[in-house]
C-alpha cells in the first residue's frame, strides 16, 4: 500500500528499460488496485485472531518469500556494501516497519474503511514534506490548493463539525501517521539511495528481508505465542503478505517499468474506494455519509497536488 514512488521523486535504482508483459498493463492496474484496496481487510480479519505484531511480521515473511524466489527465477543478487543496507535498513523501517504495525494496531479500534481512506493522505503527507525537505519541488497555486483541500476532505471524513464523535483518535491517528511514514521514507530514499546501481527488485527484496528482521525481533518482545492458531485469520496474513505486499509489489514494478511511475501512481486513488466497498459489503462496517464525501474530496485534494507545473 502506497509504495508506488511519486512521480517527482527519483528512483532509488538504476533505470531499468521497459518491458512489456503479455498480460496488458491495464488489466494488471486493476489486479494491483483491488489487492492493495483488499488488503485493510485482510489485516482486520487477521488481528481477529492474533496480535497486531503478529500480523505484521507474517505480512513480511510471506512477502519477502514472494520477493526471495522472484530473485532466484531472475537470479537477481543482493546488494552490496555496508552503506547501503545501512539505507536499506532505515528505508525498510520507514516504508514498511512502521507503517504497517501502524495500520495493524489503528484497525483493532477503527474500520478498515476509514483505515483505507488514511492512507489516501499519503500524497498529500508528502507535498508537505516535499517542499520542505527537497528544495526542487517549486509551489504552485494548484498544488497549494490541493494541500488545503485534501486536509479539508480529512477535517470532513472525521466528522470535525461533530468533534469527532464515535471516532477512536488512538487508532485515527495511528492511521494517518502510517500514512505519513511512507513519504518520509520515499524521501530519505530520494537523499541516500538514488544512483546506487541496484536493480529495484533486488533492492525492494533486501528491504523487505530487513523489515522482517525488524519485526522478527520486536514481535517476541510484546506478543506471546498464540495457544491455538486460528485458520481464517492466518490465511488472511497469508493473503496479505504473498498477494498484498510480495505480488503487489512486483505487479507494482512491471507497470512502473511499462509506463511510468506517474502513470503507476494513479492506484493510490482507487485503494480507497475498494478498500471502503469491501469493508461495507464483506465486514458490514458502517459508514456515515461524510466518509464517501470526504474521501472524494481527499482524492480530489491528492490529484492536484501531483498536477505537473506549466512551463
Amino acid at each position: 500500500m502506497s509504495t508506488v514512488t511519486p512521480p517527482r521523486a527519483a528512483a532509488p535504482t538504476r533505470v531499468e528499460p521497459r518491458r512489456r508483459s503479455a498480460l496488458d498493463w491495464r488489466i494488471r492496474f486493476g489486479v494491483l488496485s483491488l489487492i492493495w484496496g483488499f488488503s485493510f481487510l485482510l489485516i482486520k480479519v487477521g488481528t481477529e485472531g492474533y496480535a497486531p505484531f503478529q500480523v505484521t511480521f507474517g505480512r513480511l515473511l510471506f512477502g519477502t518469500a514472494v520477493l526471495a524466489a522472484a530473485m532466484a527465477v531472475k537470479r537477481e543478487r543482493l546488494p552490496r556494501g555496508a552503506r547501503t543496507w545501512g539505507h536499506l535498513a532505515v528505508a525498510a523501517f520507514l516504508l514498511n516497519a512502521l507503517p504497517f504495525s501502524l495500520f495493524a494496531y489503528s484497525e483493532l479500534t477503527i474500520p478498515s474503511t476509514l483505515a483505507g481512506i488514511c492512507n489516501a493522505t499519503s500524497p498529500l503527507w508528502g507535498m508537505a514534506l516535499s517542499l520542505v525537505a527537497l528544495s526542487e519541488d517549486r509551489p504552485t497555486r494548484v498544488r497549494v490548493a490541493g494541500l488545503g483541500l485534501g486536509f479539508l476532505g480529512v477535517l470532513t471524513v472525521l466528522g470535525v463539525w461533530q468533534g469527532f464523535h464515535g471516532l477512536d483518535a488512538t487508532g485515527t491517528v495511528m492511521a494517518l501517521l502510517a500514512s505519513l511514514s511512507y513519504p518520509v521514507g520515499w524521501i530519505y530514499i530520494r537523499r541516500t539511495l538514488a544512483g546506487t546501481g541496484g536493480s529495484h527488485l533486488s533492492m525492494t527484496g533486501a528491504q523487505l528481508l530487513l523489515a522482517t528482521a525488524q519485526l522478527a525481533l520486536v514481535t517476541p518482545l510484546f506478543t506471546t505465542l498464540p495457544s491455538h492458531f486460528a485458520v481464517v485469520p492466518l490465511l488472511a496474513i497469508v493473503a496479505l503478505g504473498a498477494l498484498g505486499t510480495g505480488l503487489a509489489m512486483l505487479i507494482q514494478y512491471g507497470i512502473v517499468a511499462e509506463v511510468g511511475p506517474t502513470t503507476a501512481q494513479m492506484v493510490t486513488y482507487f485503494i480507497p474506494v475498494i478498500a471502503t466497498a469491501a469493508g461495507v459489503a464483506i465486514l458490514g462496517e458502517s459508514l456515515a455519509w461524510s466518509t464517501p464525501v470526504g474521501a472524494v474530496i481527499v482524492l480530489a485534494g491528492a490529484a492536484l497536488t501531483q498536477a505537473k507545473p506549466r512551463r
